[in-house]
């Protein structure tokens, strides 16, 4: 479920840009403040609906609490030309409204259905599709849950979720080895240690020093398969780096426990949604 707090700051933000300072001029001069209407968000394309009761329609219902909505359940399949939100309100409120309501139904429809897509392409392997912080600044906690939506799982939100020490820290550090101690010692110990690796010697280095969870950073499957029998069970293993549609099967079946694949959030097409105004 989404923070209503953060996201109700989110969305004054988006209207206020939206709206600038003298509001909406082409509709207030059209319409009168009772006048009202009906109006459908209709899907132009079929995809994962995401983002309508729990983002779209709270826009409208905060620019007046007095729009009623119906809306397709999150998570469920859509076909091009289905309505997936019907609103009943003053014309001029949900003009207000509009804009900002579709471009988040359109993003976060876009990162489900392309979710959905890749953990479709895994079942019934026991591997979890997960997304990663590349994300739309301002959007991280709408798009991550868009990707929920579409079945997959998250990675962190923020560097203060967890630890994973990647190239760069090696680098600083000096050695992968060094870098596990320091973290290990200033760290509670409820908190796991994820490390990046690029090489199965870097893997058994992790397996040396002990690390919960290692990142197996754009291997092919070849070594990803190398890597899993090395480890036996001893950490958990995420697959990154260079995953398509077309090659997620052949990681899963590597045996890795995760595939974490920036593509969900920072290359996901925001899906065709309209809405008519039906008076």
């Amino acid at each position: 479920m989404l923070e209503e707090l953060s996201l109700r700051r989110a969305i004054d933000a988006f209207l206020a840009e939206d709206l600038g300072p003298n509001g909406d001029l082409t509709s207030a001069a059209i319409f009168g403040p009772h006048q009202q209407a009906r109006a459908e968000f209709v899907a132009q394309e079929s995809m994962i609906a995401a983002g309508l009761a729990q983002v779209a329609a709270r826009v409208f219902s905060w620019v007046n609490p007095a729009i009623c909505f119906t809306a397709t359940e999150d998570g469920q399949p859509v076909a091009a030309g289905e309505t997936m939100l019907t609103l009943v309100g003053p014309v001029l409120d949900l003009l207000k409204a509009e804009r900002v309501a579709l471009n988040l139904a359109q993003r976060l429809s876009g990162v489900a259905t392309l979710t959905r897509r890749f953990v479709e392409q895994v079942r019934p392997l026991p591997v979890a599709i997960v997304d990663t912080r590349k994300t739309t600044p301002g959007l991280r906690a709408l798009e991550k849950y868009a990707v929920r939506v579409g079945g997959g799982r998250n990675h962190r939100f923020s560097l203060s979720d967890g630890v994973m020490i990647k190239d760069n820290h090696l680098a600083a550090a000096g050695s992968l080895s060094r870098a596990v101690s320091l973290v290990r010692a200033a760290i509670p110990h409820t908190i796991r240690i994820e490390v990046e690796a690029d090489t199965l010697a870097q893997v058994r280095e992790c397996l040396d020093c002990g690390v919960d969870i290692i990142l197996l950073d754009n291997m092919d499957c070849l070594t990803l398969h190398q890597a899993v029998e090395m480890v036996q069970g001893r950490a958990l293993l995420e697959a990154s780096g260079g995953i398509r549609l077309e090659n997620v099967r052949q990681v899963a079946e590597t045996g890795v426990d995760m595939i974490s694949i920036g593509a969900l959030t920072h290359s996901a097409p925001s899906c065709d949604i309209s809405m008519r105004l039906l008076g």
